[in-house]
């Protein structure tokens, strides 16, 4: 294997985006068109840059034994150059198989993303391919960052983009919130819970400066530092910044607003992979540097899990608007990976690796053919349509495949996480697992009514069509399938989603070095109490 240390190709999956996505704002005076080429090539690059970095890693199983928190993290490559040195911070990038995966799924997102707003987007392009780009540049920089001031940096980043994709690109509904209101609410919430964790990292940092007498913001340096009546205090502050952006109810608010008013291109970035660095929050910072607070909290965070699974799902199924449908079964999804996230099993956390893949690509689609309608109809509400079974040949069944899996039927890469999850959780934790289980039928209920009502019944889309059209001021056009270009990209992502459902080996097996290490520093806490009670009953014993 070559040899990754140092490597130039981390920081490279960062810059590409960045420099592509400055370029199309430079070009968008000379053409139109190039900006959309640029993005697209840009992120082509940042895909197949991930493909390489899987290809050549060593991602090897690793041994069963526990490894306490304070022995160094099994990365894979790294690269690391002084920033600010007097204060202990660096740019320091590196990569395990949890990371790569994310990243691969972000590079891969990124590339349906812009695929999916060739004919949406017809003013300002340049702009809009800057944003989008740089959004995703900073999710990538969230996923490898381990220095902690430079994962803030890359959090707070990825924010600022995605409130201008919405507010200027954006869809008013009709009778409802503006997507100025919408873009502000999202920033708003964001931008309060990321305070209130970086309060948590100073704290953190400090506490450890008092332990090791140097300033580091260094994660490798701050893992196993003693913080004593801190950490649960602590704890908090960094679960309700990934608790936001998850989002776990009752921080949910900014969520379905957010999908309703987004361009399509913001839908898959919000869904697919924006939620999905809470979730990589949570696994990779809360429990291996709270492991004994994190335990403690598990049965708060596992009760709101089970409620948001329930209540995501039902707040789905009343709705009649498609975006706001499928942003309310994020939420009840993510209650999956929270359940999974504190479970903390090796199983669990597998489970929770092809459940965040899954969704990823799962959900990404769904949005895009919901943006697809929306081209055609200009209308969303489910209320108004039927009859697509009849009126489009490749549409209905790729969206019937997609709610299925959606659903979790076997076969696609939504089941294999489920099933992980709630098998890895029930030896620990039975009732949330059993409640999380009866959810299940909610789910197959929303699917099947978004189904039912968007495909059968009286096919009156022409009639649909041709009013909105003209309701909106629109030059009436006849009612065109899927393309070519459209169909192509759905079918990656069902590629992708039938992959992780029959076979999910070498996604488990690239992960399987990340999640051993990260569920033995989540229970090494727990086991070294057990060993020291163990110690201090047997001295008794021999005193006696």
């Amino acid at each position: 294997m070559i040899d990754l240390q140092q490597t130039w190709m981390l920081p490279a999956l960062i810059a590409i985006p960045f420099i592509a996505g400055l370029l199309c704002w430079l070009v968008e005076r000379v053409n139109k068109r190039l900006p959309r080429w640029i993005a697209l090539i840009g992120m082509i690059l940042t895909f197949a840059l991930s493909i390489m970095l899987w290809y050549v890693g060593d991602f090897s199983g690793m041994s069963t034994q526990v490894i306490a928190p304070e022995s160094a993290v099994p990365w894979v490559a790294e690269f690391a150059v002084p920033w600010i040195p007097s204060f202990g911070i660096s740019f320091h990038l590196a990569m395990d198989g949890l990371s790569l995966l994310m990243v691969g799924l972000t590079g891969l997102l990124g590339v349906a993303a812009v695929a999916c707003s060739w004919n949406e987007i017809q003013r300002r392009v340049g702009f809009f391919h800057l944003n989008l780009l740089w959004s995703l540049g900073g999710v990538i920089g969230v996923f490898l960052a381990i220095d902690m001031f430079l994962f803030f940096f890359f959090w707070e980043m990825m924010l600022v983009p995605i409130y201008f994709l919405i507010a200027i690109w954006g869809h008013d509904v009709v009778g409802g919130k503006t997507k100025e209101y919408a873009a502000t609410k999202f920033f708003l919430y964001t931008q309060a819970s990321g305070l209130i964790m970086l309060a948590g990292i100073l704290v953190l940092v400090i506490i450890s400066y008092s332990y090791r007498g140097a300033v580091s913001f260094n994660y490798n340096d701050l893992l196993g530092t003693p913080l004593g009546g801190w950490e649960f205090p602590i704890m908090l502050c960094f679960f309700i910044g990934f608790a936001v952006k998850l989002p776990i109810i009752p921080f949910h608010g900014w969520l379905p607003d957010a999908h309703a008013q987004a361009p399509t291109a913001g839908s898959v970035d919000l869904a697919g992979v924006l939620i999905k660095t809470a979730a990589y929050g949570l696994i990779r910072f809360v429990l291996p540097l709270f492991p004994a607070a994190s335990q403690e909290f598990a049965p708060i965070a596992m009760t709101l899990g089970t409620i948001g699974i329930f209540y995501g799902a039902w707040l789905a199924f009343m709705q009649t608007d498609m975006k706001r449908l499928l942003a309310y079964t994020s939420i009840s999804h993510m209650g999956f990976v929270v359940l999974a996230i504190y479970a903390g099993t090796l199983l669990s956390l597998q489970g929770l690796m092809i459940q965040m893949l899954a969704h990823g690509l799962s959900s990404a689609a769904l949005f895009i053919m919901a943006g697809q309608l929306y081209e055609r109809l200009h209308t969303r509400d489910l209320t108004l349509m039927g009859g697509m079974w009849g009126q489009f040949r490749y549409y209905a069944p790729i969206l019937m495949f997609f709610c299925a899996a959606l659903l979790g039927i076997p076969g696609t890469g939504n089941f294999i996480g489920e099933f992980m999850i709630l098998l890895g959780s029930f030896a620990d934790y039975p009732v949330f697992v059993v409640f999380a289980t009866f959810s299940l039928v909610l789910a197959g209920l929303y699917s099947l009514i978004l189904i039912h009502r968007a495909l059968f019944g009286a096919n009156n889309i022409k009639e649909v069509a041709m009013h909105e059209t003209k309701s909106h001021g629109l030059p009436e056009r006849p009612l065109k399938d899927l393309g070519k270009r459209e169909i192509s990209l759905l079918l990656v992502l069902a590629i992708g989603l039938v992959w992780l459902g029959l076979y999910p080996q070498p996604f488990l097996d690239t992960s399987s070095h990340a999640m051993q290490w990260i569920n033995n520093a989540y229970i090494y806490n727990q086991v070294t109490q057990v060993d020291a009670s163990q110690l201090l009953d047997a001295i008794a014993m021999e005193a006696r």
